[in-house]
């Protein structure tokens, strides 16, 4: 299923109460450091698995918070009302993506980060990963393209 394992991707929040499954092969796996995952991850990144939401399957009561983003499209984060737990996101602006908390996994090393995002945001006591590519603000399309791309 991806760099590090076979199968279907499974996660879900800490009380148990959502579950999730991913039956398809991640698009990809990125850090992101802008200011609105640090604040809703309660540390310096986020680190989201990237699949298509045909691919998607939850179960349980999930509650969201909607906020506008630097690019003025809503991103609406999903999370356990009962736990706290944050699960996935959306981007209004994007058709598709769903965008799991890879720290919501059951086995968060079955995927591999192949990239950070909004890496001029990155505090100092959160160095990036000097190992990958790492853009200043979010990528450009034929850059979200190039990190999607297999081989």
């Amino acid at each position: 299923m991806s760099d590090d394992h076979n199968g279907p991707l499974l996660g879900g929040c800490l009380c148990g109460a959502v579950r999730y499954e991913i039956g398809v092969e991640p698009k990809t796996t990125a850090h992101c450091y802008c200011k609105d995952c640090r604040k809703a991850s309660g540390t310096g990144h986020c680190t989201h698995v990237v699949v298509q939401e045909e691919g998607f399957s939850i179960s349980g009561e999930v509650a969201a918070y909607d906020r506008p983003a630097d690019s003025g499209n809503v991103v609406r984060r999903h999370f356990c009302p009962k736990c706290g737990s944050a699960i996935y996101s959306m981007n209004s602006g994007m058709t598709g993506p769903v965008f799991v908390r890879a720290s919501s996994l059951d086995d968060p090393n079955a995927v591999t980060p192949r990239a950070s995002v909004y890496a001029s945001r990155a505090p100092k006591w959160d160095p990036i990963d000097p190992s990958l590519p790492a853009f200043a603000e979010m990528p450009t399309q034929a850059e979200r393209e190039a990190m999607t791309a297999k081989g």
